[in-house]
């Protein structure tokens, strides 16, 4: 056989076995890693790779292998943090290919406490939202829907009247029906999605109430209970519940204006069977006494700052959190009221780890194994958002969600997440957060 047919079998051979190696599991592996990975400082990082990839990393004083570059041949590659910094990890097919690069931050080691206390979420918007439209029946009998002819839709948020903020349904009633008393219109200035809108309406005199009304149903305020998930000592910086707090008529995320948490106490529990998940109820305690303030409201929960120390009586020490690719598959717990005010651990498995690039709410799937809590509750209730879950005596996420086909599963997001909300560390430049989930107990969308 000539040199030149041999290289030709040789250059298809190769090329096989990179088509046949491009449709494995080890490809899909190193293919779905995120471009750019946050790790703490001091934190052993642990990537599966196999035949034939090889692995090298750049900028080596601040992460390295523990072993020399070499074939992986199907086994985990481990890498260590040296100090703070930037590295550059490098997969490579036959050592020649490039195949991915992604980019490592090293950042300080974070101690937090963790939460589990049932608290009482009190959130006003940012404007009045609009939940509901329906005709003005007037003194004749007639009927006039003065919103709705002016395009006013449910979802939308009334920042101001005549140029007045408004802060309450109380002063927005008040003004309608001030200028209705008047004969005068009223200029609304509206907030849907984005848009500024402003529309001009004639308020219509209601025959029922004997005031001047333009046909809406609003509210300017949502509350319900949760679950603390971390606090910062030093700051009193905390984070709670996991996602998104949502008005419950329009599924529309809430434009913080202010806002505060109590403690809560949990009386009883609807317990969640398949197609109906449970939740807690929950009753606030001393709605006067804050704990703390609400700053924002982000796809991945609530952040504000405690009025004090909130103790832990699980954990009277702050403990490290761990970045998403500490990670691992198996056992687990989670920090959860379900009586009282008394924080309980229970062991839960972590089925499913999804790395991620870009902030998103399903980074785990989690399912909870110990039988007292499923006794007591079915699995994870609502209510339950927010609660935190411990690897290896580490904070690693929240829960957020229940499967409603299965009330023992749910998914949970990384702290990686919530510590870039909170600004305990430092955001990335990402893409628009997608996938907004609720979390109001009364909400017809099935949040944990």
């Amino acid at each position: 056989m000539s040199g030149t047919k041999r290289r030709s079998m040789l250059g298809v051979l190769i090329a096989v076995l990179i088509v046949a190696f491009s449709f494995s599991p080890q490809f899909r592996d190193i293919y779905e890693m995120p471009l750019h990975m946050y790790v703490i400082e001091g934190e052993k990082t642990f990537i599966s790779v196999g035949f034939p990839m090889t692995v090298s990393v750049n900028h080596n004083q601040t992460l390295k292998l523990d072993e020399p570059s070499t074939y992986a041949l199907s086994r985990p590659v481990s890498m260590q943090t040296l100090e703070l910094g930037k590295a550059t990890v490098e997969f490579k097919l036959l050592g020649l290919i490039p195949i991915k690069k992604v980019e490592v931050d090293v950042l300080p080691p974070v101690i937090l406490i963790p939460g589990g206390h049932s608290i009482g979420v009190v959130l006003h918007s940012q404007g009045i939202i609009v939940v509901g439209i329906s005709p003005v029946q007037t003194p004749d009998g007639k009927a006039f829907a003065p919103a709705k002819d002016a395009g006013i839709t449910v979802g939308d948020v009334i920042l101001a009247i005549n140029g007045t903020p408004v802060q309450n349904d109380s002063q927005l009633a008040e003004i309608i029906d001030s200028c209705g008393q008047e004969h005068r219109s009223v200029d609304i200035l509206l907030k849907r999605g984005q848009e500024r809108i402003d529309v001009s309406l004639t308020p219509a005199l209601c025959a029922e109430t004997k005031r001047y009304r333009i046909g809406l149903f609003v509210r300017d305020s949502a509350a319900g209970v949760g679950t603390l998930t971390f606090y910062d000592p030093q700051s009193k910086t905390y984070g709670a519940l996991g996602h998104v707090i949502t008005d419950s008529d329009t599924n529309q995320p809430i434009d913080c204006e202010q806002g505060k948490i109590v403690l809560a106490t949990v009386s009883g529990i609807q317990h969640g069977k398949r197609g109906q998940p449970g939740e807690k109820i929950g009753v606030f305690i001393e709605e006067d006494q804050i704990l703390g303030t609400i700053r924002k409201n982000t796809a991945f929960g609530i952040y504000g700052h405690l009025t004090s120390d909130l103790p832990n009586q699980l954990y009277s020490s702050p403990v490290p959190v761990a970045s998403m690719s500490q990670v691992q598959l198996g056992e687990a717990e989670m920090l959860t009221v379900v009586n009282g005010q008394n924080i309980e651990a229970f062991r839960i498995e972590i089925q499913k780890v999804n790395l991620q690039e870009s902030p998103e709410g399903k980074g785990m799937v989690i399912k909870v194994t110990d039988p007292r809590l499923l006794d007591k509750t079915g699995g994870i209730v609502q209510g339950m958002s927010g609660s935190p879950i411990m690897q290896n005596g580490k904070i690693i996420g929240a829960v957020t969600h229940v499967f409603v086909h299965d009330p023992t599963k749910g998914y949970g997001c990384f702290v990686d997440w919530m510590l870039m909300e909170s600004g305990i560390i430092p955001k990335k430049e990402i893409p628009t957060i997608k996938n907004l989930f609720t979390f109001l107990t009364m909400s017809k969308n099935r949040t944990a």
